[in-house]
């Protein structure tokens, strides 16, 4: 299967690519950039030559739980990353002061991704699609598989799992994890 020049990121790729229905809905807390530094791209491009039809959603409206339901739903999953920095790190200088600037955002305003990227989005995912399964990957979720010591709020966390009623957490690399998770969904198997 040859790799197309780009990944749908509206309804409008999805029409002009002849879709109806779309696989995986991948959301990132980035601008997204179709490079191989960036784990969305190289995911969605991973379950593209596998067959499946993938959409990215950049940054969506944390604020407008509505935002999710842009491109429809997924046929199989919802696969989320906070992207290629932690969200509280890339909002927060080390003395808890707003950051000014985000260089993962598209003009560098940091007013895009929300804090604890990964569970406002699994949120909003949940609150759309309440039987849609989660899962999540990618630095911030990978840090914070177990429970853990969360320095702005000066407390011990549980895993984002629990915090994000998620399904299924991909810790590390995960191009091989995720197809054998896509299989899996596309056979039949529950996550619950």
């Amino acid at each position: 299967m040859r790799i197309r020049d780009f990944l749908p990121v509206s309804t409008q790729d999805m029409e002009r690519l002849g879709w109806e229905y779309y696989d995986f809905l991948l959301i990132t807390g980035d601008s997204y950039v179709d490079h191989p530094s960036f784990g969305a791209a190289v995911i969605g491009r991973v379950l593209e030559n596998a067959g499946y039809r993938v959409a990215i959603m950049a940054q969506p409206d944390y604020k407008n739980p509505s935002s999710i339901k842009a491109l429809g739903r997924p046929r199989l999953a919802a696969m989320i990353t906070g992207g290629n920095i932690d969200s509280m790190v890339a909002n927060y200088t080390v003395s808890k002061k707003r950051r000014m600037k985000d260089a993962y955002t598209a003009g560098g305003r940091n007013t895009k991704r929300p804090d604890r990227a990964v569970i406002a989005y699994s949120h909003l995912v949940k609150k759309a699609y309440p039987d849609l399964p989660i899962v999540l990957g990618g630095l911030e979720a990978s840090l914070r598989r177990f429970a853990h010591y969360d320095y702005w709020s000066d407390s011990v966390h549980p895993s984002i799992l629990m915090s994000s009623q998620a399904d299924i957490l991909v810790y590390g690399m995960g191009e091989y994890a995720t197809i054998e998770i896509a299989k899996r969904l596309d056979g039949g198997t529950e996550m619950r």
